[in-house]
């Protein structure tokens, strides 16, 4: 199969009107049985952060420390693992550039923190609110340019231009949130556009570079970008729920987080389309006050539940990791496959 066979991603809206609430339930084991076919991978991960986390200026070093240190997942590294595995890679230089995407990532998180006045990241105190903005802003500045930095190492302009590319998204991404910031009114197609460029892309930046460095063609590379596309799409879906469904000390942050931020989420918007004229207007004074109490969060929670927000949101969510699992279709079955695929099955039946 070559290239042109695997599909685009793309800025569609799915539709969903067959798939009413398809979230499956987690198998009980299913996290565990990923992590098994991974920790090797993870413990990889951890000790390259370590070593590359290292600077002569001590605050770089904790502040950085600080925010790798604070519980990630590690979603985007080990995905790059996985994808240079798939496509056949066998050797020991695959640790470095996948620490290059959580590095991305953990910048793009300070960043965002500062931007938005976040009090907590991942159940600690946002590093922000501890050493203050110019330093958490340079440190990720810092982080960014490390990346840069470890990622020519490689002498591949495939992996840089994949790198690049991706963050110059993703600040394009970061400016369409700032201007969508309390827009009530944002499309359901506008809002897909803010979060692929804001967490997609980083993810299917990591899948593509790890097919580059796998040695994949121009098949498997398409395919495995198309994967984390839709992953990535899936994940963050399934966060917009969770800001209205999940529970603080599994979450890291309050419930409702996005809402105190002012950011009008899908859940939101396609109950706000779907809600009758008084629902409405109750939706839109809550969300346009300067703080929301926790009263009126739970009835903003209610709304957006009985108009099939969150209902609507999952089978989204679901549509797109099946769509993730297609994309895959290419590679031989294998345990690298078959973990690839239980990803792409967890990150929509998770609850934190």
């Amino acid at each position: 199969m070559d290239a042109a066979q695997i599909e685009e991603p793309d800025f569609q809206v799915v539709d969903v009107s067959a798939l009413p609430n398809l979230m499956p339930a987690c198998p009980e084991n299913l996290k565990k049985k990923i992590h098994a076919q991974v920790c090797g991978d993870l413990a990889r991960i951890e000790d390259e952060i370590s070593r590359l986390l290292k600077s002569d200026i001590p605050l770089i070093s904790v502040v950085a420390r600080y925010i790798m240190g604070s519980g990630g997942k590690r979603l985007r590294p080990l995905l790059m693992m996985l994808s240079s595995k798939v496509c056949g890679y066998k050797g020991n230089d695959d640790a470095s550039l996948a620490v290059v995407f959580e590095f991305v990532h953990a910048a793009t998180l300070l960043h965002d923190d500062v931007v938005d006045h976040a009090e907590f990241r991942r159940s600690r105190p946002a590093a922000n609110t501890v050493w203050g903005n110019p330093a958490v802003v340079l440190v990720g500045d810092f982080l960014y340019t490390r990346s840069i930095q470890i990622a020519v190492g490689y002498r591949d302009i495939r992996i840089l231009k994949v790198l690049l590319d991706a963050t110059t998204r993703m600040s394009e991404g970061e400016v369409l949130q700032l201007v969508n910031s309390d827009n009530l009114e944002i499309s359901e197609s506008e809002y897909l556009e803010v979060i692929t460029r804001k967490t997609a892309v980083l993810i299917s930046a990591a899948c593509q570079a790890g097919a580059i460095l796998g040695g994949g063609g121009p098949a498997e590379e398409r395919a495995l970008e198309t994967y984390g596309h839709h992953l990535g799409i899936a994940f963050q879906l399934i966060d917009d729920t969770l800001d209205f469904t999940g529970e603080a000390e599994q979450l890291g942050k309050p419930v409702g987080n996005d809402l105190q931020e002012g950011k009008a989420t899908l859940p939101l918007i396609y109950a706000l389309k779907n809600a009758k004229a008084a629902e409405r207007f109750r939706l839109r004074q809550i969300f346009t006050s300067e703080h929301i109490p926790a009263r009126e969060m739970s009835e903003i929670s209610n709304l957006v539940v009985r108009n099939g927000g969150i209902v609507y949101t999952n089978s989204l969510a679901r549509a797109h990791s099946i769509r993730a699992r297609e994309a895959l279709r290419i590679f031989p079955q294998g345990p690298v496959k078959e973990t690839l695929e239980d990803i792409a099955d967890y990150v929509i039946c998770r609850r934190t």
